[in-house]
């Protein structure tokens, strides 16, 4: 649904679906829907005109509590962790726009991160507020991010994503196999990853595969080892559960080390250590103009 509020410095509305439930108003639902929001922060947005309907209707403190309907709103932040790396463009026309994105940077806003995002640092360099990334990139994986810039074309490119017709490259620093461990290079891991514990890791299950990435070894030097990876499928943190269940987690990962993974006390971020992960490079042919493209990361793992 097209939101009735406009995009402001690079940040967009957020929107709500209304449940059904015993609410009165909009407010108490609010209220309790998001206890860390003050009540005083929402009679705030709602007094400015921050806080309306599907119809763009002001909704107000007294405003009746209607199941079904969705509400848009400006999230703020009180505080929000500054990211001190910089993105670059390498390649833009009326349709594509190519990022490099640093490690640590999220592509879109959420959780604790609204402005110090891929997606508000790019509208307020003068990128079109429509623009849109077509597929998924982790905030801690550093790379290329693909957004489309016109609303005509951009399912064509979302569905190159969907049907699988972009060959994407990673790499990743991990340790080296002893040779009493080897495997026979290159491998494919193919397992089925589901969500696992708690809610923002994933594991692998029995059953059908659902995940399948090739992988191969490109040089080691002592004990780490570089490695490119083919993810034929595109499941939530699917690299980092297949090098971990090889046996190779991959360097500076905080999340799938081993399965003794103790969830961080601190939510901050360790910037001299960032997942040495890397999303290389991208291929496919334009489904627009028919031309191949071919678009490689120019960051390092080292």
């Amino acid at each position: 649904m097209n939101s009735p509020l406009p995009i402001v410095a690079g940040v967009g509305p957020s929107s709500q679906w209304l449940p059904a439930g015993d609410w009165k108003t909009v407010l108490e639902f609010l209220i309790d829907r998001y206890p860390g929001v003050a009540s005083e922060t929402w009679l705030s947005r709602m007094a400015h005109g921050e806080v309306v309907d599907e119809k763009g209707q002001q909704l107000h403190a007294a405003s009746v509590y209607r199941a079904g309907a969705c509400i848009f709103y400006y999230r703020e932040l009180e505080t929000e962790p500054r990211i001190p790396f910089a993105e670059s463009i390498i390649y833009e026309d009326e349709n594509l726009l190519v990022v490099d994105k640093p490690h640590f940077l999220p592509v879109v806003p959420a959780g604790r991160f609204l402005r110090e995002t891929l997606l508000v640092r790019l509208r307020n360099q003068g990128q079109p507020d429509s623009i849109v990334p077509v597929h998924r990139l982790d905030r801690e994986t550093g790379g290329l991010v693909l957004f489309a810039r016109n609303l005509e074309t951009r399912g064509s490119y979302t569905a190159l994503f969907r049907d699988r017709k972009v060959e994407k490259v990673y790499e990743a620093l991990a340790p080296a196999l002893s040779e009493s461990e080897s495997l026979r290079w290159p491998t494919t891991r193919r397992s089925r990853i589901v969500r696992g514990e708690p809610f923002f890791r994933m594991r692998e299950a029995d059953g059908e595969p659902n995940a399948e990435t090739s992988i191969e070894l490109l040089e080691q030097v002592e004990d780490v080892a570089r490695y490119r990876l083919r993810p034929l499928t595109g499941k939530k943190h699917q690299l980092r559960v297949h090098m971990a269940a090889l046996g190779i987690p991959i360097l500076n990962d905080s999340l799938y080390p081993d399965e003794s993974f103790v969830p961080h006390s601190n939510p901050g971020d360790d910037f001299a250590r960032p997942l040495r992960l890397l999303a290389r490079s991208l291929a496919f042919q334009d489904p627009i103009t028919g031309k191949s493209n071919y678009f490689e990361s120019g960051r390092s793992l080292s």
